[in-house]
């Protein structure tokens, strides 16, 4: 480790170290109703790390004194905290606060955060919260609202900075001074034509290095990048992560711009898809984003169940392949302690290779039409692995297991791993692709499904070769 890496993680663990005393302490004034005390430290935390010490004193003190906390906020600061709990907390808040209370978090929130909120909320709540909002505002959040889960229209906001085309950089910039700190993002603004159709962008970097006199027309970029308000948000995540924007606009079917979205959504968004992924390749159906400790043994046994059902189920055609060459296996017993080397190394090559393939894909790397190229890859992977890995076992059956009839038994273990091999890395590679061909999420194509699947193949792969060179057909 460098001097500079140990250093930095020296800074973290004393940053952590210092909000944990922080935390402590504010907890242990609020238990000794110390209030103007805990207040003082509790203001002058960031939001982030104040809705950690609001989660923490739901947990310690429960929601009673909590509340109280949460109370002490002022309301701006309160805003930016609600938005950040989970909706567990944000309900608990819900219940214990007046409706006037409520009506002003939602107002000091951002649009986009309100939006998120609005949509977990039950609708007797939601009414209170449309009660009130002015006639405009129920408007634009109802619109909001009819956009699909998980496109780009529930993930934008209209919170943005527009500028006239016939405007010099002066009007710009004192446009920007106005109505910046309403605004999601100052660092780029969008220019619409009288029908507001998305003409393009002016960068916060042109505008304040550029005379005030210059006209506004003259900075316009219109070779721009944008997602429609439909798209779903993993290709609206994939834009951003290749173009590295901080914003982007989001259009309608008639190009008029609608809102914009910006990276901190965006980064929400990964993360949901990461676990996503992660939950599928191991085999879970998940229905939300809980942690882990706040999601019931029941809600767990029902994300589990059908994944394991399903696998038992396709395992058990694996079954019948064994006991079809029962009397294979009686006549060549030997074969037996082979049978779970060769079905673990088909499930792991076939794993190896579906891993990097659904990466590939969730990166932009590779897409379906890239199928020929990913076969034939992995085609010479496998070779080299299955010739490498058969070389070994060979010799080890021939020098230290010396089984009856070891050289036929040594040909039989090692052409099948070599096929096994080859077939589990195909299969593996081509999944995914395929998935994502048909629309299916390629990460339900990962290892539970593809390791039971390379078993079946093994044994048949396995039995047949063994009759051939044993003559027992």
């Amino acid at each position: 480790m460098s001097d500079q890496t140990e250093a930095n993680a020296t800074g973290r663990n004393e940053l952590e170290s210092a909000f944990e005393e922080t935390q402590n302490r504010i907890l242990g004034l609020m238990a000794a109703k110390k209030y103007i005390h805990a207040r003082d430290e509790f203001m002058a935390l960031n939001e982030v790390d104040a809705a950690d010490v609001f989660e923490e004193a739901e947990s310690e003190l429960g929601i009673e004194m909590a509340v109280i906390l949460f109370r002490m906020l002022p309301k701006d600061s309160a805003a930016e905290v609600f938005s950040r709990l989970d909706s567990d907390n944000q309900l608990s808040i819900i219940d214990k606060i007046t409706d006037s209370e409520l009506g002003t978090i939602m107002q000091e929130m951002d649009f986009d955060d309100m939006i998120d909120v609005i949509e977990e909320l039950p609708a007797t709540v939601v009414d209170k919260v449309l009660a009130k909002s002015t006639p405009g505002e129920r408007k634009l959040i109802n619109t909001f609202l009819n956009y699909p889960e998980n496109s780009a229209g529930s993930l934008m906001t209209p919170d943005y900075i527009e500028l006239k085309q016939d405007w010099t950089v002066g009007d710009a910039l004192a446009h920007i001074k106005q109505v910046g700190m309403d605004s999601e993002t100052v660092y780029t603004c969008y220019v619409k034509d009288r029908g507001r159709k998305l003409i393009g962008i002016v960068s916060l970097r042109n505008l304040v290095t550029y005379d005030a006199d210059t006209s506004i027309e003259e900075l316009i970029v219109s070779d721009i990048v944008y997602v429609g308000v439909y798209d779903d948000q993993e290709k609206v995540s994939e834009t951003f992560t290749k173009y590295g924007f901080l914003a982007m606009p989001v259009v309608d079917n008639e190009h008029r711009l609608v809102g914009i979205i910006t990276v901190d959504d965006i980064m929400r968004v990964v993360e949901e898809e990461t676990t996503e992924d992660i939950e599928r390749m191991g085999g879970v159906i998940s229905a939300d984003d809980r942690e882990y400790f706040d999601t019931s043994v029941l809600r767990h046994y029902r994300n589990r169940f059908p994944w394991l059902i399903l696998l038992m189920c396709s395992a058990m055609l694996t079954g019948l392949v064994i006991e079809h060459y029962e009397l294979l296996l009686q006549d060549v017993v030997s074969l037996t302690m082979y049978l779970p080397l060769l079905m673990g190394t088909g499930g792991n090559s076939g794993s190896q290779a579906s891993t990097l393939i659904i990466r590939g894909l969730a990166l932009g790397e590779i897409g379906p039409s890239d199928a020929l190229r990913v076969f034939w890859k992995e085609f010479r992977i496998s070779i080299l692995l299955g010739a490498s890995l058969s070389a070994i076992n060979f010799c080890k059956i021939i020098m230290l297991d010396r089984p009856d009839d070891a050289l036929f038994v040594a040909a039989t273990v090692c052409i099948t791993q070599i096929l096994v091999i080859c077939l589990a890395k195909c299969i593996g590679g081509l999944l995914p692709l395929l998935a994502k061909r048909i629309g299916v999420d390629p990460a339900l194509m990962a290892s539970p499904f593809i390791s039971t699947l390379t078993d079946t193949f093994a044994c048949l792969i396995y039995f047949n070769l063994a009759a051939l060179f044993f003559h027992l057909m």
